[in-house]
């Protein structure tokens, strides 16, 4: 039925009972029965929809409480995760600077800190920019130190910072000799071993009493480092296709993935 024709229907109904209840008095116990037909299933039907809204509103106050203590908490999670990794940071940063007292204590060398403060692209640190320089007393070709033992050589230097050339760079050539035996080999450079944590051992004589484990340090025959110093363990030793001499991998001392401090020594090898 058309909304229009109900609501005069019920407006009809609506005057009738109103003229019947001042016309005749003996009609209202019919009235009231009517009216209670009428009026109470609505009533009832209105109450209900006011509780449907009532619950409704409740619910929706109790989301927005929910939403707003998800907030809160979302908001102090990452303060925490701030917080852990502001504390890792110094935790690393820590252990670096501890293992570098040690190591100055391991060295009688004369030596300065500095900071790393730039690095080439990628995960290693092959070259890396500190900041240090010539106003501090840093000169091309100082030997650097980090962790156990050596990284690099100082390349390049300006007035406040310098340019450091590590060990596991494709270009980098250092003068070692087993520390137990003395015999003398070259460790060369190899970005695409270090992944395997790993650089070259190269030009060992065939004859040397050398083996897997043994500890390699810069030679005393090195024109440009400092003789002593630990590079790190070789390992898998082979004779080469020369029939002369033998080869391997030397596994360096040194994380080149995560350098934040460096001790510069501020002596340069005699030649």
């Amino acid at each position: 039925m058309p909304v229009k024709y109900l609501l005069l229907i019920l407006s009809s109904i609506c005057i009738l009972l109103c003229i019947l209840s001042f016309t005749d008095i003996s009609a209202a116990p019919y009235l009231k029965d009517i009216t209670g037909y009428i009026l109470i299933p609505s009533q009832q039907g209105l109450n209900r929809i006011g509780e449907w809204f009532s619950d409704k509103a409740d619910n929706l106050e109790k989301l927005k409480e929910v939403m707003a203590e998800n907030e809160l908490l979302r908001e102090q999670n990452s303060a925490l995760m701030e917080e852990n990794s502001r504390i890792a940071l110094e935790r690393t940063e820590l252990e670096q600077l501890r293992q570098l007292y040690k190591l100055d204590e391991t060295y009688d060398y004369p030596k300065i800190m500095a900071k790393v403060i730039g690095k080439d692209p990628g995960n290693w640190f092959q070259i890396f920019q500190i900041d240090k320089g010539s106003a501090d007393g840093i000169t091309v070709d100082m030997n650097v130190l980090s962790g156990t033992g050596l990284v690099g050589i100082v390349t390049s230097v300006s007035e406040h910072s310098a340019i450091v050339r590590s060990i596991i760079d494709d270009s980098s050539n250092v003068s070692a000799e087993f520390s137990i035996t003395s015999d003398i080999c070259n460790v060369k450079g190899d970005l695409s071993l270090i992944n395997e944590g790993k650089i070259h051992v190269e030009d060992i004589l065939k004859d040397a009493k050398v083996d897997n484990g043994y500890t390699l340090v810069t030679s005393h025959i090195s024109t440009k480092y400092l003789p002593g110093i630990l590079i790190g363990y070789v390992s898998d030793i082979t004779i080469d296709a020369n029939n002369l001499t033998k080869s391997g991998y030397v596994t360096p001392v040194v994380d080149f993935e995560h350098l934040t401090y460096v001790l510069v020594i501020t002596e340069l090898k005699q030649h």
